[in-house]
């Protein structure tokens, strides 16, 4: 597993000084205020750049690097993934987990039976919904508790319970 996380997709500059807008990735926006620094992967290797300061505007996050002075820098970083270190992310609950470790995890019923490998996480407005594909198709597995009975991301493996009509 890689040791980075996406928290967020940097869309445009912003302003002149250097600012960049960023879609935030993460369920915790409130992180992009104790973040120092973050990463950034180019085909040229991974390039730190120290967090100056955090504003929000509407759905987006507005950011300023401490490297990066002037418009034209920022544009350069549109479509760049900005990235931590697992260390550095916020801590999940017992049945929280990050979706980069639930993607290519193979998921089976509560009998043993392989389902098929989760190959997406929607965001719905009550729960996150998980894409199976199956050899016949997808399908929807609503991540709640009474459907999600065990995830092992050790072992790369999910056991679901169906529910009627899934």
């Amino acid at each position: 597993m890689d040791d980075y996380l996406s928290v967020g997709k940097i869309t445009s500059a912003y302003g002149v000084n250097g600012e960049v807008k960023v879609f935030p990735l993460t369920d915790h926006l409130d992180r992009f205020y104790d973040l120092d620094y973050v990463y950034i992967f180019e085909e040229t290797g991974k390039t730190s750049l120290n967090v100056e300061t955090v504003r929000f505007i509407k759905n987006l996050v507005i950011v300023k690097f401490k490297e990066i002075n002037d418009r034209n820098e920022a544009e350069k970083l549109k479509g760049k993934l900005i990235k931590i270190t697992r260390d550095n992310a916020v801590k999940l609950d017992d049945d929280e987990y990050f979706i980069k470790d639930l993607l290519n995890m193979k998921v089976y019923t509560d009998d043993q039976k392989e389902l098929g490998i989760l190959k997406d996480v929607l965001k719905t407005g009550a729960n996150d919904v998980y894409v199976v594909k199956t050899d016949e198709r997808d399908i929807l597995i609503p991540a709640i508790k009474d459907v999600i009975k065990k995830v092992d991301i050790k072992e790369r493996k999910m056991t679901v319970h169906l529910l009627e009509g899934l």
